[in-house]
């Protein structure tokens, strides 16, 4: 079953209105007809199965028929803040991130990063980001879109991170397994916690120190050294399975 986001406002009357690209997806590209059922999320806790009614030229309208309950969000709010890296692998890392749970990714100008956006670059990038979020949303079923944000310093990340219940820092210097049990057991529904991935060449020994300085905690991920685009995937996963279980 296809799946789509609307806003609250959408719904009304019994029924869920699409409205925008996804009006020329489902005439154009998936060819569906009314009588067809698909999945609608209001962006907030509810997900109904529909009917399509009306196929408009701007609009489709669709008849809800059951409402499901929320069963597909973490019981805690994930933040991934990832330092750019080379490439489309932010992509990647967005695509999987938005599978595994995360609730909202932060692109983090580091000292090692070898991309360096500028403001015109940054905001293409962006709108690009966000729709790959949005497609990862639909394709996993999550009940809303994360956020992937504008793109900001590291001092502005550990400030940020600040704010969250939890915040912590794979570090590859980092041995203690134990240690690292102890931080993920304090971890628990309805918290926000918070993930530092470094870019290519890590994270500069003056940030570690700084991220440490504003409350992040240093954990391992193992004995072997992740590449970007893994590191973030691994932290996620035990984190999905540490708040599912």
């Amino acid at each position: 079953m296809y799946h789509f986001f609307v806003t609250p406002a959408q719904v009304r009357d019994g029924c869920c209105f699409i409205t925008g690209q996804d009006v020329k997806h489902i005439r154009n590209v998936l060819r569906m007809k009314p009588g067809e059922q698909i999945g609608i999320r209001d962006g907030i806790s509810h997900n109904y199965i529909c009917s399509i009614t009306e196929i408009g030229t701007e609009e489709i309208c669709a008849r809800i028929l059951s409402e499901e309950e929320d069963g597909s969000e973490l019981p805690a709010r994930i933040y991934l803040f990832q330092g750019l890296p080379k490439g489309d692998k932010m992509e990647w890392i967005i695509q999987k991130a938005v599978e595994l749970g995360a609730y909202q990714i932060v692109p983090v100008a580091t000292r090692r990063a070898v991309v360096k956006l500028d403001s015109k670059k940054a905001e293409a990038k962006g709108k690009r980001w966000n729709a790959v979020a949005e497609s990862a949303a639909k394709q996993s079923g999550r009940m809303m879109i994360p956020k992937v944000s504008g793109v900001i310093g590291f001092s502005e990340a550990c400030a940020m991170a600040g704010q969250l219940d939890c915040a912590l820092i794979p570090y590859e210097l980092a041995r203690d397994m134990g240690e690292t049990r102890e931080v993920l057991s304090r971890i628990r529904p309805g918290m926000q916690v918070g993930i530092f991935i470094g870019p290519e060449g890590g994270f500069d020994v003056e940030e570690v120190e700084e991220a440490k300085a504003a409350g992040l905690l240093p954990i391992t991920l193992g004995r072997r050294i992740l590449r970007t685009e893994t590191a973030g995937m691994t932290a996620l996963s035990i984190l999905m399975f540490h708040l599912e279980s």
